[in-house]
């Protein structure tokens, strides 16, 4: 899954930006207005965290930006902790939750997957389709009927990209899109190798090949 990281302070943006990563997030880290205001549009984001106090503008001015642009990706804004003034404005604008500094990691993790969830229509931690469960805390797979499979960062990725939308057909590119950032530059071919890793957990009728489309996680195999 996609994320933007929009924060001025370097050293927290490295840190978050590593714990994310962790948690299952390919993240794009900015430190301006100007850049997250170009990036959250021409970028297929999934969520976004967004600091109010950058150099060069206002956070608040970056998400009204966004949603003028129909850019309806999850956006958690950070606040200062007393401050409810920018809490309240960045919930008019259009945020979906809001954190105050300082804050601990987990806590902002938890938050963006709970409201990535409602953004699918979900309440629990658990993405299920069909025969197969997917445990986004944990990042395992679980099968109905069979055991536990623990995923590497970039299968999980994968795996919940396809079944957050079962019956969609993904392109090669889109799939690049949620898997890496754009200081990352991986061959295309990587696709189609963790492809077949997840293949021999779930099936090659589950992630079905779409002939000059792409691929397809078939629910109802």
């Amino acid at each position: 899954m996609r994320l933007l990281l929009v924060e001025d302070d370097r050293l927290l943006a490295e840190g978050l930006a590593s714990q994310l990563e962790k948690a299952g997030f390919s993240v794009d880290v900015t430190s301006t207005a100007k850049e997250a205001m170009l990036l959250g549009v021409q970028e297929n984001y999934r969520a976004a965290v967004l600091d109010l106090g950058l150099p060069d503008g206002n956070g608040l001015d970056v998400l009204r930006k966004w949603r003028q642009d129909n850019a309806n990706f999850a956006v958690l804004i950070l606040t200062a902790r007393g401050d409810w003034q920018d809490k309240v404005g960045g919930l008019k604008a259009g945020a979906d939750d809001y954190l105050g500094k300082p804050f601990q990691a987990e806590e902002l993790i938890a938050r963006l997957n709970a409201i990535v969830r409602r953004s699918e229509g979900r309440v629990l931690s658990l993405l299920k389709v069909g025969h197969f469960e997917l445990d986004e805390n944990r990042q395992c797979l679980k099968i109905d009927g069979g055991a536990e499979h623990s995923l590497t960062g970039t299968e999980f990725r994968l795996l919940r990209c396809l079944m957050s939308r079962p019956g969609h057909i993904f392109s090669k590119e889109q799939l690049m899109e949620q898997l890496y950032n754009l200081n990352e530059s991986p061959n295309e071919n990587v696709i189609e190798a963790y492809i077949r890793r997840l293949r021999k957990l779930v099936g090659t009728e589950t992630i079905a090949t779409r002939r000059g489309q792409g691929y397809v996680f078939d629910d109802a195999v």
